[in-house]
């Protein structure tokens, strides 16, 4: 793990429950500067509690939290926007009903003075964004095409976009190619390119390594409220990260034997097949 002031979040021996339910256990968890960290983990690894944890949604039980070298206290989700960290989500992320441009500026409206929404500058701001943050120049979309007129790769696009241009410095995708055909998942990807070629970070959260691979830096691989694997994208081939996580599926651990594995976690738990089609 690298020091605190050396990377974008870290995320330091974080631990959660609720009730009796141990969700997160001692995890270690950071992202650099202009990297893309896929979190992988199926239904149940602590995956949600985590993010709501670096968002601010949910206190930890124990553990602490660095943002560019600075011990985050008093963290709230208001805090978590002001610094710079946004969450597309899977569902509910725009307003479908709503134009583009409604979508990009809403809760952010670019106001006149005396408070009144300055329409004109949000349309033609926007306009600059399709272009230049989303690659959109077909003439069948314009600033006042309805987003339930969108694809679902469209829509995620106008997500990361909005994010993009308020200036956060981490995006977190919340499964953001779940439900999409093969070439919506390619314009997803190619956002996710886009962020980082805006100087960003992101977290992409999934249950598909083969979608994540392609744009990730390194791969994190939560299993049981507890990190069981990370690896450098440049270190491991495909074709070993599936033989990897097909190791922690059947035993809990990347140790054959399955020392260190959870306790709880019978041998044979297959928790983690769903990550690979």
């Amino acid at each position: 793990m690298a020091d605190p002031s050396e990377v974008l979040v870290k995320m330091v021996n974080i631990c959660k429950s609720f009730g009796h339910v141990e969700v997160l256990r001692d995890v270690n968890f950071e992202v650099g500067y202009n990297e893309v960290v896929g979190l992988l983990g199926d239904n149940g690894a602590g995956k949600s509690t985590l993010i709501k944890i670096l968002t601010g949604v949910h206190r930890p039980d124990r553990g602490e939290i660095y943002w560019k070298g600075q011990k985050l206290e008093d963290y709230s989700v208001a805090k978590a926007r002001e610094l710079g960290i946004e969450t597309v989500f899977q569902e509910r992320a725009l307003c479908e009903q709503h134009t583009i441009w409604r979508n990009i500026f809403m809760g952010r409206e670019i106001t006149k003075p005396g408070g009144l929404i300055d329409i004109q500058r949000e349309r033609e701001e926007t306009e600059r964004i399709m272009k230049e943050l989303m690659g959109f120049t077909s003439s069948a979309l314009s600033v006042d095409s309805e987003v339930r007129g969108l694809s679902g790769g469209e829509k995620q696009g106008v997500a990361i976009a909005r994010a993009l241009h308020f200036q956060a410095d981490l995006i977190i995708l919340d499964e953001p190619t779940t439900g999409l055909s093969l070439s919506e998942t390619q314009k997803v990807l190619n956002f996710v390119e886009d962020i980082k070629r805006q100087g960003k970070s992101a977290i992409f959260i999934t249950h598909n390594i083969y979608h994540v691979y392609p744009v990730a830096d390194r791969i994190v691989i939560l299993d049981r409220g507890r990190v069981v694997g990370e690896f450098q994208k440049a270190e491991v081939t495909l074709e070993e990260l599936v033989d990897k996580l097909y190791l922690v599926a059947q035993t809990g651990s990347l140790n054959n034997r399955g020392e260190g594995s959870s306790p709880s976690a019978p041998e044979g738990n297959n928790d983690l097949q769903s990550l690979m089609p």
